[in-house]
Formats: C-alpha cells, sequence, structure tokens
C-alpha cells in the first residue's frame, strides 16, 4: 500500500473508520528528523498490507496535530478501531516504529 496523505476532510473516513491499525506520522517539511523517518514509514506501507499508514503535515493540518496533542515532531500514532493504542515522539528506528503495530 501506498502512504495517504490524511487531511481533516479525509481523517474520519481514512484513520477513524478504517477496518485496520493505522499508523499515522505527523511531520513536516522543515524537520530534519522527520525527513529521515519518512523512508522508513514509506517502506513500511510498501511491505505490510495489513495496516493503512497516513502522514500528517502538521503545517497543513494544525487542527489534527492539536486534536492529537502534537508538541514536537516527528510523532508517530498507532490508531486501532479509531482509538489511539501507541504514541511515541521522535525519530525511531524501523524496528521500534513495527513494535509499535
Amino acid at each position: 500500500m501506498s502512504v495517504i496523505h490524511i487531511t481533516k476532510e479525509n481523517f474520519q473516513e481514512e484513520v477513524l473508520r478504517s477496518d485496520r491499525p493505522v499508523l499515522l506520522d505527523f511531520w513536516a517539511p522543515w524537520c530534519g528528523p522527520c525527513r529521515m523517518v519518512s523512508p522508513v514509514v514509506d517502506a513500511i506501507a510498501a511491505e505490510r498490507a495489513d495496516i493503512k499508514v497516513g502522514k500528517v503535515n502538521v503545517d497543513e493540518e494544525p487542527e489534527l496535530a492539536g486534536q492529537f496533542q502534537v508538541m514536537s515532531i516527528p510523532t508517530l500514532v498507532v490508531m486501532k478501531d479509531g482509538a489511539v493504542v501507541h504514541q511515541a515522539v521522535g525519530a525511531r528506528p524501523k524496528s521500534a516504529i513495527l513494535a509499535m503495530l
């Protein structure tokens, strides 16, 4: 699966109503650690058909960032059945991201 660009317009359908767990990557283009995590998140999306992977640009979607109380980026959030089950702040290796799932 490819990474989905999550916005407040598609959040309900793509995340809250998802029949699979969702990994959300809260990021911004100017964030160095975000640029380090991005290819890892892309690889997970390509490898794992059993989950949905979405990216939220905090500059474009401040309401979603506020809803998840994102104060630092990158922030990774795993949601299942519309609820947050894991949240981590900062760059993580692939193994740590996979362990969140």
